[in-house]
């Protein structure tokens, strides 16, 4: 469900659009802010950061 107050960030022109923009396949979102969805390329990169660091998820074995 999207309302007018949720923000997306378009992969394709690194821009934030409200409801109306690119198709969902080019966005990260929906984001509760502008501010949110202008940091959607940073968060992604803290979580997989987090993600890669995890020793429960972490799938690397020894020989890497």
């Amino acid at each position: 469900m999207s309302t007018d107050s949720e923000y997306w960030f378009c992969l394709k022109h690194h821009t934030v659009e409200g409801v109306e923009g690119c198709p969902n396949k080019d966005r990260l979102g929906p984001y509760p802010t502008q501010a949110e969805a202008a940091r959607a390329l940073e968060k992604a990169a803290e979580r997989t950061e987090e993600w890669d660091e995890d020793p429960v998820w972490n799938d690397r074995t020894e020989d890497e």
